[in-house]
């Protein structure tokens, strides 16, 4: 999609942004895009880019070249040297790309999906070969750690056909659909029944017989065992890692969920924290909790961190860790202690995470700097993991993902507090309304852009209001409003 955008410069703005806009943005003023939000391109050449973008993704590579190599020979003819010189960086760009892409059967006109897979007891890797007018554009592995293909207690036709019905409810129906086992005539056919009313055409599904359809199966099975050799060794290199941190830090059992936590705050204000949690060495997303500070006010952190473990730790209903990463140093560590000694959690194993230090002076010719540190209670000198070891990444992974999880809280809590102050000069806005305005636009931008009848579309605002709003926000830089549009 990048390339798409910056070869046919098509806009990536959503529509409310699109349609308030009373000047070009960086992305036009960058050259990935011509503007159509404020008539710089005529609708009839916006829709021509628009057209080549989508004869590229059909396949039809040719048209699309030549397509480009008039409008380039057209613009030099012209005397538009550098929208010519930009059509020639574009063609360079797509036919890098085309070289790319090996043709598998050059008299084809067919879009193929090829399905494989390849699996054992720890699981199995389904891999979907993407074929487009005879080119094989790429292909997407999909990894089931529960299904394993080969075991008696699985059923081939049950486990395939239900991926192929999922599959396919939002990825786009090919032509025709290759399958890595026969399931019999009945279930080809009622599969194609289905896929042909998503599609309202056409489809065939079969396991191929002929020479062709097998050298795609082949292919198509030999990338998803590659995926799934690739998979099974991360997951070993996660086990190492998780054993190596048990060892050197002294645990009982595996650390098999780990939580990080990190203070953000700005002289004080907006101050939150997050909780990031990793599980067999790898984040788990659906545990990561964010926490406003309630009980400390100005900067301090250790008073901060002793509220947040409180409240983490006072949920008993929640799975409690193997291991708790605290970001610092023996400062950090400590209040931590102390916490988990309050709360009767002293069975939890934690530890401090210390960033490395540069060392040195500014007249050092080279920049050097210090190991990853990890303190833990009841030793004076931190412990080091070998630079580039399995278990240093899965420690410095959560440590940094937690940082980042904190800072994108606390800069949306700084946005949503620019915005309420704008929100307070605008007549007939109570903070009832200002609360259903931030629960419904995510930003300051999103708000700023969007249009008057997505504003009135929110119960208890009209029309009337919703442009007060949008004249108060858009007002230029001197003051005066921006007529909305």
């Amino acid at each position: 999609i990048r390339f798409l955008n910056r070869t046919f410069q098509i806009r990536d703005c959503n529509d409310g942004f699109f349609r308030n806009r009373t000047r070009p943005c960086l992305t036009h003023q960058i050259g990935n895009c011509t503007a159509p939000c404020v008539k710089l391109v005529s609708k009839e050449k916006y829709r021509e880019d628009v057209e080549a973008a989508l004869l590229f993704l059909k396949g039809k590579d040719k048209k699309v070249v030549k397509e480009l190599t008039d409008r380039m020979k057209t613009a030099a003819g012209e005397e538009q040297f550098e929208f010519a010189a930009k059509l020639r960086d574009s063609l360079q760009s797509l036919k890098a790309i085309l070289e790319k892409q090996a043709v598998i059967n050059a008299m084809s006109v067919k879009d193929q999906d090829v399905i494989g897979f390849e699996g054992g007891t720890q699981g199995c890797t389904i891999q979907v070969l993407h074929i487009r007018q005879g080119k094989l554009l790429g292909g997407q592995p999909h990894y089931l750690p529960l299904l394993n293909p080969h075991s008696e207690d699985e059923n081939p036709q049950d486990w395939l056909a239900s991926f192929v019905n999922q599959y396919y409810v939002e990825n786009m129906v090919p032509d025709e659909v290759l399958l890595p086992l026969d399931l019999g005539r009945d279930m080809h056919g009622l599969l194609a029944k289905v896929l042909e009313e998503r599609s309202h055409r056409k489809v065939s599904v079969r396991f191929a017989t002929n020479p062709e359809g097998k050298k795609l199966l082949e292919l198509a099975n030999q990338n998803a065992a590659e995926h799934f050799r690739n998979h099974v060794t991360k997951t070993a290199r996660k086990e190492k890692g998780l054993e190596e941190i048990k060892d050197k830090l002294g645990l009982k059992e595996l650390p098999t969920r780990i939580e990080c936590y990190d203070i953000s705050n700005f002289q004080g204000a907006e101050s939150v924290a997050s909780q990031v949690v990793f599980e067999d060495g790898v984040p788990n997303k659906d545990h990561y909790r964010r926490y406003k500070i309630k009980t400390v006010k100005g900067a301090n952190d250790f008073a901060m961190m002793r509220e947040v473990l409180s409240r983490r730790l006072a949920h008993v209903e929640e799975e409690e860790p193997q291991l708790i990463v605290v970001d610092g140093g023996k400062g950090q560590l400590s209040v931590a202690v102390a916490i988990l000694e309050e709360l009767d959690k002293n069975h939890i194993p934690v530890v401090g995470l210390a960033k490395a230090r540069t060392l040195g002076s500014f007249k050092d010719t080279e920049i050097t700097s210090s190991e990853e540190r990890v303190f833990i209670a009841g030793r004076q000198n931190p412990v080091t993991f070998a630079k580039n070891s399995d278990a240093l990444h899965i420690l410095v992974g959560i440590r940094d993902e937690a940082h980042r999880f904190a800072i994108t809280y606390h800069r949306k809590l700084r946005e949503n507090r620019s915005l309420e102050s704008e929100l307070d000069a605008v007549t007939g806005l109570g903070e009832k309304r200002k609360k259903l305005l931030l629960s419904r636009f995510e930003s300051m931008e999103q708000l700023k852009f969007a249009s008057a009848a997505e504003i009135s579309e929110i119960p208890g605002f009209n029309n009337i209001l919703a442009e007060r709003i949008l004249l108060q926000l858009n007002s230029d830089d001197e003051g005066s409003p921006v007529e909305p549009t």
